[in-house]
């Protein structure tokens, strides 16, 4: 777990390591196939809420917030703000707008 900042959420985050994003996606898939369960969406979901919430500290409502919130997902920080870029593959900071000078 780490704190990045997140465009879509506009503010930095607990971001999930691969081994703590597998276990969530395993518990948000779980939560997928139980449409049958009683008690609605968040109940369905609350053993993955509860998860984020155990490991990050942070009382996660949406659990579809969780399942971006991968460090893997994000690429390195921008040089001149700092955030890190979309994804690993950018090359512009949505963030400040800067452009990542590629090495020829």
């Amino acid at each position: 777990m780490k704190l990045l900042w997140c465009w879509r959420c506009k503010m930095e985050v607990p971001m999930l390591n691969e081994e703590h994003y597998a276990k969530a996606y395993e518990l948000y898939g779980e939560a997928i196939r139980d449409i049958n369960r009683e008690g609605g969406r968040l109940v369905r979901f609350k053993p993955l809420l509860d998860f984020y919430k155990e490991l990050t500290g942070w009382d996660e409502t949406e659990p579809n917030v969780i399942m971006h919130h991968r460090i893997a997902q994000y690429g390195p920080p921008c040089e001149k703000c700092g955030k890190p870029y979309r994804t690993p593959q950018a090359s512009f900071c949505a963030a400040c707008g800067h452009k990542e000078l590629k090495s020829a």
